[in-house]
């Protein structure tokens, strides 16, 4: 037997280089005190070999294959995941708004020039409105969905909405406006967390990117829709130029409750309560019956081992849990990734029409550029989708930022030149397509794929919570500072904003390189060995992991492709 080099008195502090293991690299294994005390769980014996079947089943599972297996599952992600196309339509909505002549006219103020415009103060404000209100909606989530589940805190957010859309429907002024978005903000901020959580929780490994980075496509397609419909109001001179693009906001939340009444719990979470009959139920109404390789007690094994394995590493469940031992570092991880959304420029796409006003473009060309944009930007989205089965959602990230850092600067440099220059004008207009392209391509989807998979399964709701509320703090930020920047009664900073976002793009880029992990090919349980083992962020996709200690497994990171064509998962046994 090849000697292993791994000192288990140091397993919980380091990793040991393998002289002559099978890949001759680094190798984590399970703490072996942690393997101990789970050792006194009743039935550990046969859930352990439960969980290596369930284990090797999803390693082993290629994209083609869990999609045969797990349809149904992909079905209901997708309808929850739905409701983010009313947060993504909002928020292009109201920034949009603020180069809508019929919009300015109602809640805006004469300038000299004859024109209306929206005062820079209350853009920030409205904008920052709805932030607010996610905030206050994400943290309790973080509690009542832990409590009562996904499907109960769905149906109800969903009933909200319903009823605050009534508020700026029949909004007289602004200040109605503000108190709108408000309470909007706050079911949308169930929405942020929620369906990206459940979309982790009920798909496989090789699946589960896909439909964590729909929630990007489902936010865009909001975007492309609200631009649209706006694009389409422009020569409607009535109050129902704004009235109706509020009223559209209608159409998405019953349908989506009918569907959520039908749907399964996520088996983790009957899981973390205690109920595995139920959750063995869920996973069945989850996957498809035509499989019968398909080992539903195996899988329910992982998610019970992986449970009692975190327990024991991390027992807590409190949001101030997810700042202890190893969780302050993934969630760390995880805020960063989701700040760097709001960090790296991205605010331009939300303020497009405004932008591409200010640059020297007709009303009616800005918002036809905003939805060539956004077009764009689901053409992205899915693209990503073929490119995170190749080659990670690391690299994807990093070089996504690279990116979008020469066309900030790009973009700065051209701004340079006077707004009369049309040719300038257009030039900035195409440069902000091929930046939404690239983000929609890579940070947009990626972001929400890593964040899911990098906390947790016990924390994975609140640690989600606690990134997308400081994703929402620089978003305030973002909507104080932007509208001034572009506002030209303001610091009228116009397209030269690039060079701001360019330096502050960099360095996210910094952060990325040495602190993002890649987690692509790897179950809960092997993130949760390599984050306890504190393997470095870059050495995450080379390093062997054990799970199983002192059973069987030298479980290796195995991409989406080899998976489909068949992959392996060579048995190991380790000495203690």
């Amino acid at each position: 037997m090849a000697s292993t080099g791994i000192d288990f008195a140091n397993a919980n502090h380091e990793v040991k280089v393998v002289e002559d293991g099978p890949l001759g690299g680094n190798v984590a294994v399970a703490n072996d005190g942690v393997m101990r005390r789970m050792s006194v769980i009743p039935g550990i014996t046969e859930i352990t070999d439960g969980a290596i079947a369930g284990t090797e089943a999803e390693k082993r599972m290629g994209i083609i294959e869990g999609f045969r297996l797990y349809p149904k599952a992909a079905a209901w992600s997708m309808l929850l995941s739905t409701a983010i196309i009313m947060e993504g339509y909002d928020v292009v909505l109201l920034a949009s708004f603020y180069a809508f002549p019929q919009f300015n006219q109602k809640y805006g103020t004469l300038l000299p020039d004859g024109t209306y415009q929206v005062p820079a103060a209350w853009q920030a404000g409205l904008s920052n409105g709805a932030n607010v209100g996610e905030i206050i909606g994400l943290f309790a989530n973080g509690i009542i969905s832990e409590r009562y589940g996904y499907r109960k805190t769905m149906i109800v957010s969903l009933f909200a909405v319903i009823c605050f859309i009534f508020i700026p429907f029949f909004a007289q002024n602004v200040q109605t406006l503000e108190v709108a978005e408000i309470l909007c903000g706050i079911p949308w901020g169930v929405f942020q967390t929620l369906t990206t959580a459940y979309a982790a929780e009920v798909m496989p490994v090789p699946l589960r990117c896909y439909l964590c980075t729909y929630v990007n496509l489902c936010w865009v397609l909001g975007q492309l829709i609200a631009s649209g419909v706006l694009r389409a109001m422009l020569n409607n001179h009535t109050q129902w130029a704004y009235r109706i693009p509020f009223a559209i906001q209608w159409i998405w939340p019953l349908p989506i409750i009918i569907g959520v009444l039908f749907a399964p719990e996520s088996p983790w979470w009957l899981v973390r309560r205690g109920r595995t009959e139920d959750a063995k139920k869920a996973l069945l109404r989850l996957t498809s019956k035509n499989d019968p390789n398909f080992n539903a007690d195996d899988t329910i094994d992982m998610m019970i081992h992986t449970n009692a394995l975190e327990i024991e590493i991390s027992s807590g469940t409190s949001y101030w849990d997810c700042f202890k031992g190893i969780d302050l570092r993934r969630t760390e991880i995880v805020v960063g990734v989701w700040m760097i959304q709001n960090l790296c420029g991205s605010s331009f796409m939300g303020y497009s029409t405004y932008f591409y006003e200010q640059a020297g473009l007709a009303t009616e060309n800005a918002f036809d550029m905003s939805m060539a944009q956004y077009a764009l930007g689901a053409i992205g989205t899915f693209l990503s989708w073929f490119l995170m089965a190749k080659v990670g959602r690391r690299n994807i990230y990093l070089y996504g930022l690279i990116l979008l850092d020469v066309l900030l600067l790009i973009i700065g440099f051209v701004g340079i030149a006077p707004s009369t220059n049309k040719a300038a004008s257009w030039v900035i207009g195409s440069m902000l397509l091929i930046y939404t392209f690239t983000y929609d391509f890579t940070v947009g989807p990626v972001c929400y794929s890593l964040v899911a998979e990098l906390s947790s399964t016990r924390l994975r709701t609140k640690t989600i919570v606690l990134s997308r509320n400081a994703y929402n703090v620089i978003g305030i930020i973002n909507n104080i500072w932007t509208p001034y920047m572009l506002n030209p009664g303001a610091w009228g900073w116009g397209p030269k904003t690039g060079f701001f976002w360019f330096g502050l793009d960099f360095l996210c880029i910094v952060w990325t390189f040495f602190r993002l992990p890649e987690p692509k090919g790897r179950t809960y349980g092997e993130l949760d060995i390599l984050f306890t083992n504190r393997v470095s962020a870059r050495k995450f996709a080379s390093t062997d992991v054990t799970q199983f200690h002192g059973e069987t497994v030298r479980l290796a990171s195995v991409s989406e492709e080899v998976g489909e064509k068949g992959g392996y998962a060579e048995q190991k046994e380790f000495a203690s």
